[in-house]
């Protein structure tokens, strides 16, 4: 085995001639070597942070039952944190469980000769660390499936299932939940001009900025093409009006630079307050009132339930590196 190839190690055993047996085995694996003898003291090594990177428990540790040990040890971490492996010479019904539940790692027997312990040591750590491996790449795959590729936010699935969850706990709290829904003006305008690579880049810009103004319990997912949807949990129509205000301030007043052009974006808002009601229903207000905010014009802004908004002033955007007019109603 290398030396120290794990930061820290425990042994815990009142019986001298285990730990004359174990440490100096354990020694050559870990860097930092802690000594418990008492159930107790283990208990407090392994729920400390950081945790060691192995556990080994004599079953006849002085102080708690090993079964309380483990379920003391497991509570605040969960199983897999770390391996534990337990030393005895009798291995009952109890462990062949916890072996089964993944709450240990193996039992190793105390008369077990040197060369066996190396080996089934290295064994339990070989398997923890292609758990851990596995546990990463099922995060992973799971993450890839609710993400939407392009921005990074949740794509319409995702959010639209995170929304029935929330719409239960608004249910029980009896507080708000706010729904903004917005798209970018004219967006077929700019992938003519600028091409679906830069924009591309443009809707993952503007998912970066949008994800900058929320707050970390707001959900942010990509509903369509260029159509984003914000819900709100907490938060009435005049928290929402508020944020879709300094969205279109923030996010799109700002200029984008983008295949070597400066440009600027705008786009329209669509508000819909849920009240506890089925997502499905307050998404179609949301899309409703946004259809409202299109006909009003470029940069509107429209609540569900409101009366429409009178068309504002045509505008016009140019480039300011050839004037060209990019944009106009």
């Amino acid at each position: 085995m290398s030396a120290n190839s794990l930061r820290a190690c425990l042994l815990a055993s009142h019986d001298s001639a285990l730990l004359s047996a174990f440490e100096p085995l354990l020694r050559n694996r870990c860097a930092e070597m802690q000594i418990a003898l008492s159930a107790e003291a283990a208990l407090a090594a392994m729920t400390d942070v950081p945790a060691p990177d192995l556990a080994l428990l004599d079953v006849n540790l002085p102080g708690m039952a090993t079964s309380q040990l483990l379920a003391a040890a497991r509570a605040d971490g969960g199983i897999g944190r770390f391996p534990i492996v337990l030393i005895s010479d009798t291995v009952t019904r109890e462990w062949l469980d916890r072996l089964a539940e993944g709450v240990i790692d193996d039992v190793i027997p105390f008369t077990a000769a040197s060369g066996f312990l190396e080996v089934r040591i290295e064994a339990v750590l070989r398997t923890h660390r292609l758990a851990l491996e596995l546990e990463r790449v099922s995060d992973s795959a799971a993450r890839n499936t609710q993400m939407d590729r392009l921005t990074g936010v949740y794509n319409r699935e995702t959010l639209l299932s995170m929304l029935f969850r929330e719409t239960d706990r608004v249910q029980r709290m009896k507080s708000p939940l706010s729904l903004v829904l917005f798209d970018v003006d004219d967006f077929g305008h700019w992938n003519s001009r600028l091409g679906a690579e830069a924009c591309d880049e443009l809707l993952c810009q503007i998912a970066a900025r949008t994800t900058r103004l929320m707050r970390s319990y707001d959900l942010l997912g990509r509903t369509g093409k260029d159509e984003f949807l914000i819900a709100m949990p907490g938060c009435g129509s005049a928290n929402a009006a508020m944020l879709a205000e300094r969205l279109r301030l923030e996010v799109f007043c700002a200029p984008f630079h983008v295949a070597g052009e400066t440009i600027r974006l705008s786009a329209c808002f669509g508000l819909a307050v849920s009240n506890g009601r089925s997502p499905l229903v307050v998404l179609r207000e949301a899309e409703q009132a946004l259809l409202f905010a299109r006909s009003a014009g470029p940069e509107s802004i429209q609540c569900f339930g409101n009366d429409p908004q009178d068309p504002p002033p045509p505008v016009t955007y140019y480039t300011p590196s050839t004037g060209d007019e990019l944009m106009a109603w």
